[in-house]
């Protein structure tokens, strides 16, 4: 029996050359390197080197002008080819949880890109060219470490999900209250002891991360946010909850688990949108009736309090109209 010695990654370059594919997977291979027959496969709009051992990217990459899609996150590389600033067709372009410390200058010209990721890296600074990229709408940059953020992203108006998580910030700039199209933000595991009054403008608001800060206290422009469907404040060392947080009646997913809580206000029973609601590891010792009333309640979590005992509406069900899980 003959065995074929061609290395996986061949194999698939030359079934993609036979068939004028645009789409290449090879990710999970081993490579050490970018095998230079992929530079016959000019049609490509779809490459993904991801999970490999590339420490470099050829410069004949950015004679790959028809990509749309360019992934080639968990490698090891520290820098990118000024070559690639020649594929301006980029909608997106995945280099996260590699050994980057500084970007190019000429990422901003990429002006088709609508997903940059870049999470899991060294970084600690971004270039204000990255302010040009008008269409960019989803930026991830957690797991880095950043202490500012520079002011040239207030540009970005068609950002919808930003994630700064597990960085350093310890103030949050005044212009992030400019991102008016942003849906989702994600802010865990900072520095932050409070949020900026112009994060009152983020209306179009509807999941918030702020868990595994410094907060003494819910952001007060967390009241304004009326369209949350999702708030999650694990982790933080909060004295106690304000009676506003009822208001959020938008609210499906509330995090509440080690914040230190005794009470609970009678307002959070005007939250009946609510399916799920974490509450472990807090010191209560008695629930608030009001509770009764989240009738959509499908999940609550009450391990690792002091409860001595549960409320009868609570014990036989209710209030969810479908059997309610709950952890004791």
């Amino acid at each position: 029996m003959k065995v074929s010695m061609v290395p996986p990654a061949q194999v698939r370059i030359n079934e993609a050359l036979e068939t004028h594919a645009t789409s290449l997977d090879l990710t999970l291979l081993g490579l050490r390197e970018v095998p230079d027959s992929l530079a016959d496969l000019t049609a490509l709009t779809d490459l993904r080197l991801d999970g490999n051992q590339l420490t470099s990217l050829p410069d004949w990459l950015g004679n790959l002008a028809t990509l749309t899609r360019l992934s080639v996150s968990s490698n090891r590389l520290t820098e990118l080819p000024d070559s690639l600033r020649n594929l301006t067709a980029l909608t997106e372009l995945q280099l996260g949880h590699n050994r980057i410390i500084d970007l190019p200058d000429w990422l901003g010209d990429l002006p088709a890109l609508a997903e940059l990721r870049l999470f899991g890296n060294k970084l600690t600074d971004l270039p204000n060219s990255l302010g040009n990229l008008g269409s960019l709408a989803n930026l991830y940059l957690h797991d880095n470490a950043f202490t500012t953020l520079p002011v040239t992203l207030s540009r970005l108006t068609s950002l919808a999900y930003l994630c700064l998580s597990n960085n350093r910030l310890a103030i949050l700039p005044a212009w992030l209250g400019s991102l008016t199209s942003l849906t989702c933000l994600a802010l865990d595991r900072n520095r932050l002891t409070a949020l900026p009054d112009s994060l009152r403008s983020l209306t179009n608001l509807t999941t918030l991360w702020l868990e595994d800060n410094a907060f003494t206290e819910v952001p007060d422009p967390v009241r304004d946010l009326t369209g949350l469907t999702a708030l999650y404040l694990e982790g933080n060392p909060l004295t106690g909850l304000p009676d506003w947080l009822g208001n959020l009646t938008a609210l499906a997913h509330l995090g509440l688990s080690d914040i230190g809580l005794t009470t609970l206000p009678d307002s959070l029973g005007n939250l009946t949108a609510l399916t799920m609601l974490w509450l472990s590891n807090n010191h209560l010792t008695v629930l608030p009736d009001s509770l009764r009333n989240l009738t959509a309640l499908t999940d609550l979590y009450l391990d690792g309090n002091p409860l001595t005992e549960l409320p009868d509406w609570l014990e036989s069900g209710a209030p969810a109209p479908a059997p309610l899980r709950y952890r004791r």
